[in-house]
């Protein structure tokens, strides 16, 4: 028999037949990990267990230790709930929706009741689906018969998006009986699934996954009134834009309406943001502090120029301070784990004497503004001298804005917090989600590339280091925000396309970055590009792309 070399993550190589499958592989290999192996990487490329293996790679098996693992996990989920919940409810339509709660939101339409006893009775469907270990079979299919079975099911979502779709055929999934449409991979079998939840969240369902930092277990239920709601805004917009998922965005676009969608988009913003200056003037009395906090690449130093922009409108006089400048000196940065310099820690940060300024400030007394050096690691003061008078308002913008720590030594009545984060409101289709993260990532890999000369491959490695600080310093505390604001702009990625697949491209198959390219070049080629030329310049998405009028790089 032929063989073939196994080189795996650890660097030592083990000899197999040619043509062995991924999944006989990892049965061997499987006592060397915490958890279940659910996807591989062959040569950095993305690589399902089913596959067979014919020449000599290197093989790295991901568990729900990795993103890319847990996203393969919830979209075999969604599709387990999808056929369990066809099938008890026959004649629904399920939409899988967005994220929240450390777990996904959708709807169950065409039934006459939905409630808690309906949950319980798809949940038990799955866990007998999974329980039964059928497998995911992944077939190519020509693109006319695909679109010969959505017209038959009136899929309209889905023959909006391939109406467009320049390949000759599509690739869809069969488990039992039923075939979907899903955009990624898929685990081999229901049977890999076995830890999830179902809850009744109306009017739909949350579904539940086990967290990467704890694969063991179950995260708590915590309810996120104020993101949720933020979330059905986004609904209701998309519907004033007759906009709903991607199909729709490039029909706009290929009518070449896509300048009324940027300006109703716009406009939609300038009003949102008004009214949150309107609700801190209404409260000028005792509100002198705004703290401006989101994720990475959420378009937090837009939204602040043009939040100091209307609160100008109402006769405030708002003065922006950089917390960047109340870092410790250099030698007093606590350390992560691996004992280098943790600068996303709030301890990083002189929190005293960020209090006392603000209370000396409050007080109507002058403070001398540091100035931080971040090539000495030093704090220098330039003459920077700030004085509050009673029309004044402090907007202060970064990372810890919304824990209370920052500024425990305000009373509370003198703060108002605002989260920002793009919050997608496009889906690809019903059972597709786009999730956020991938527009912060694709609006990041175009702004670093433009701004800090980075490229691509950079940011994707550095990418999962920023995730894990904003699971840690950002999102447990944005349900703590007075208000939350939506920075996605429903038009955004067909603009975003044009800069972000030529930077995707420079990274090779050698890079560890390659398989995340890969992945991000084939959600980009589900959208046509828009034209950038009508976007104004104040828009948040000129943050990333240029051509913006604040200051802002």
């Amino acid at each position: 028999m032929e063989s073939i070399d196994i080189t795996f993550s650890d660097g030592h190589v083990e000899e197999y037949e040619k043509g062995i499958k991924l999944i006989d592989i990892a049965e061997k290999q499987k006592y060397e990990y915490k958890y279940d192996i659910l996807i591989a990487k062959v040569d950095n490329n993305l690589t399902e267990l089913t596959e067979r293996l014919y020449k000599d790679c290197r093989v790295v098996f991901l568990t729900l230790e990795s993103y890319e693992a847990r996203r393969i996990y919830t979209r075999g989920l969604s599709f387990v709930l999808i056929r369990a919940a066809t099938e008890v409810l026959p004649g629904c339509k399920v939409s899988i929706e967005h994220s929240i709660n450390k777990g996904i939101y959708g709807e169950v339409h065409n039934v006459d009741k939905f409630d808690e006893n309906t949950v319980q009775i798809i949940k038990k469907r799955m866990k007998e689906l999974i329980k039964e270990d059928i497998p995911f079979e992944r077939e190519e299919v020509p693109i006319d018969e695909v679109v010969e079975a959505f017209e038959k099911t009136k899929q309209r979502d889905r023959l909006r998006l391939l109406k467009y779709w320049k390949k000759d055929s599509v690739y869809v999934y069969k488990c039992g009986t039923i075939y979907d449409y899903f955009y990624g991979n898929m685990v081999p079998s229901t049977g890999y699934l076995k830890k999830f939840d179902l809850i009744y969240y109306k009017p739909g369902f949350l579904l539940k996954f086990p967290s990467i930092y704890d694969p063991n277990s179950m995260p708590p239920f915590e309810d996120q009134k104020k993101l949720f709601s933020v979330f059905r805004e986004a609904e209701k917009w998309a519907k004033i834009l007759d906009v709903a998922d991607v199909g729709a965005l490039n029909e706009k676009i290929h009518k070449e309406e896509i300048g009324d969608i940027i300006r109703v988009s716009e406009a939609l913003h300038e009003k949102k943001i008004a009214h949150i200056a309107d609700m801190i003037t209404d409260k000028r009395d005792y509100v002198k502090i705004v703290l401006i906090s989101g994720p990475s690449s959420s378009g937090k130093t837009t939204f602040s120029k043009r939040l100091s922009v209307q609160l100008r409108v109402n006769g405030l006089k708002p003065h922006t301070i950089s917390l960047d400048n109340y870092f410790v000196e250099r030698e007093k940065t606590p350390r992560d784990e691996n004992g280098d310099y943790d600068f996303e820690s709030i301890y990083a940060l002189d929190l005293e004497l960020l209090n006392e300024h603000l209370n000396k400030l409050l007080n109507g007394e002058e403070v001398h503004i540091p100035k931080y050096n971040f090539v000495t690691g030093k704090r220098e003061y330039n003459g920077d001298i700030l004085k509050m008078s009673d029309d004044f308002v402090l907007i202060l913008e970064g990372i810890h804005g919304l824990n209370e720590t920052l500024t425990s030594g305000i009373p509370s009545e003198n703060k108002f917090k605002i989260y920002v984060s793009a919050l997608t409101q496009l889906n690809i289709d019903n059972h597709n989600r786009i999730p956020t993260t991938d527009v912060r990532l694709l609006r990041r890999i175009v702004r670093d590339n433009r701004t800090r000369g980075k490229s691509a491959e950079d940011t994707l490695l550095g990418w999962l280091s920023v995730r894990r600080g904003e699971d840690k310093n950002i999102f447990p505390y944005q349900e703590d925000a007075d208000i939350m604001f939506n920075s996605t702009l429903v038009y955004e990625l067909g603009v975003l396309k044009s800069h972000a697949e030529p930077l995707l491209r420079e990274i090779g198959k050698t890079s560890s970055a390659y398989s995340e390219a890969k992945r991000l070049l084939q959600f980009l080629e589900y959208f046509m590009p828009s034209k950038e030329d009508e976007i104004p310049q104040n828009s948040i998405i000129r943050e990333f792309i240029g051509g913006s009028c604040f200051d802002v790089d």
